[in-house]
């Protein structure tokens, strides 16, 4: 089979529900084992009181992931995107199962010794979302803004499933012999089948989609030379492979430069978004919101709450006249979401957990919403290549907005040894 330049598009779309399916379990399996981590906190709390895991491990996980992924980035063009999704999928399924055989081998124990353990592996979960996070929307920019949309709404969906799952582990186990631990456990072997199977998914079913054959022969047909794996894979030829000559006009493209100048409000956006989210969650959640007749369910509730309205907003831009798609509109509402620090400040100082619960809440709403507002608006208008390079710089603003809010989240603990 060769690459077919005509053909009209509706007639190449079957297989968009499979495709949209796949893009949702490896959007989930690419944050499963995070929010895993994320959602066990209380487990980790117990083991290491004095070591502040949760905000200890998303400051690990994050230097990793933007290091890694601003050198993919800057390489973007150069790199085997097929190489580069199942190197990360397969860095999670390892680094997962490896947590699982930490613990055995401590025994679930604490200590200063498991606690590196624990964070070196944390660092490779940084390394392998950087490799699957932008890689699957580098390459998703190029097809349909629902794919991306779907891709996202499974990054929700592993947070507000951990979340769910977490609540049903600790009422089941609480009562017994190493509960925690026990549901610690569970989770982590969930985790480590979810990213087994986005390993088989994006390996061997979703090249060989129809529609995304045509996408990725569409986006080679334009220049793209990170595609010839999957398409390979597909059994598809590219014109080079067939020793034909390209055509250098049709193989122009923007370069890094100036697409970020070209798109700069929508990086801003993406960072602005994830300064302030990772501000507050989740360390703020687990340490700064006082004690509440909900007690240790506290912020096991709290963390479900803002993954719940994280997942159902992700869905939100589907109904047209709820999507943003004005540039200044984004802006603007992402600015006013900086309204919430001094509100989460005087919540937790003053007020009871119904208002806080409503908070986080908000806070997931408009995280999950504005991001797919501006994933699906950015990569219009461009060529395949392009996109996928748009793709990779704007999850690199995402990352940057996320290691800042970490970092700017321990305020809220120096803040808190002043206030509480």
């Amino acid at each position: 089979m060769t690459i077919a330049d005509g053909g009209e598009l509706p007639a190449r779309l079957e297989g968009k529900f499979c495709a949209m399916v796949v893009c949702w379990i490896l959007g989930f399996g690419s944050l499963i084992s995070w929010n895993s981590m994320l959602t066990i906190g209380d487990y980790f709390y117990n083991l290491f009181p004095n070591y502040h895991p949760s905000r200890v491990l998303t400051l690990v996980y994050q230097p990793f992931a933007l290091g890694t992924m601003a050198i993919l980035a800057y390489n973007e063009s150069r790199i085997d995107t097929r190489r580069r999704n199942i190197i990360g999928y397969l860095l999670f399924f390892a680094s997962t199962f490896m947590l699982i055989v930490l613990d055995l081998a401590t025994s679930g124990r604490g200590g200063i010794g498991p606690f590196i353990g624990i964070c070196a592996i944390v660092g490779c979960f940084g390394v392998a979302d950087a490799h699957v996070q932008g890689g699957m929307v580098g390459d998703l920019s190029f097809m349909l803004p629902d794919f991306i949309q779907s891709f996202f709404a499974g990054l929700a969906a592993s947070g507000a499933l951990t979340s769910a799952l977490r609540l049903i582990t600790k009422a089941a186990f609480e009562k017994s012999d190493n509960g925690l631990r026990k549901g610690a456990m569970l989770f982590l072997a969930i985790s480590t089948f979810f990213e087994f199977l986005c390993v088989l998914l994006y390996a061997f079913f979703f090249p060989k989609l129809p529609i995304v054959k045509y996408f990725r022969s569409k986006a080679a047909s334009e220049g793209s030379k990170t595609v010839k794996a999957d398409l390979a894979a597909a059994g598809i030829r590219t014109k080079e492979d067939q020793g034909l000559e390209d055509n250098a006009k049709q193989n122009e493209r923007l370069s890094n430069k100036q697409l970020f100048l070209q798109n700069i409000d929508y990086g801003l956006d993406l960072f602005l978004i994830y300064v302030l989210t990772l501000s507050i969650f989740p360390g703020f959640l687990y340490e700064n919101t006082g004690e509440h007749k909900l007690g240790t369910w506290y912020p096991l509730v709290l963390i479900a709450a803002y993954n719940v309205w994280d997942l159902i907003s992700r869905y939100l831009p589907l109904v047209k006249f709820l999507k943003i798609e004005s540039r200044k509109g984004l802006m603007i509402a992402i600015l006013s979401r900086f309204l919430l620090i001094p509100a989460f400040y005087f919540t937790a100082k003053y007020g009871d957990q119904g208002w806080m619960i409503l908070l986080v809440s908000f806070l997931g709403l408009t995280n999950g919403h504005l991001t797919v507002c501006v994933m699906t608006a950015a990569p219009k208008g461009y060529k395949g290549p392009e996109q996928n390079a748009l793709g990779n710089l704007l999850v690199l603003c995402l990352l940057a907005g996320i290691f800042s809010g970490v970092a700017l989240d321990w305020l809220w603990l120096i803040g808190k040894k002043n206030a509480f």
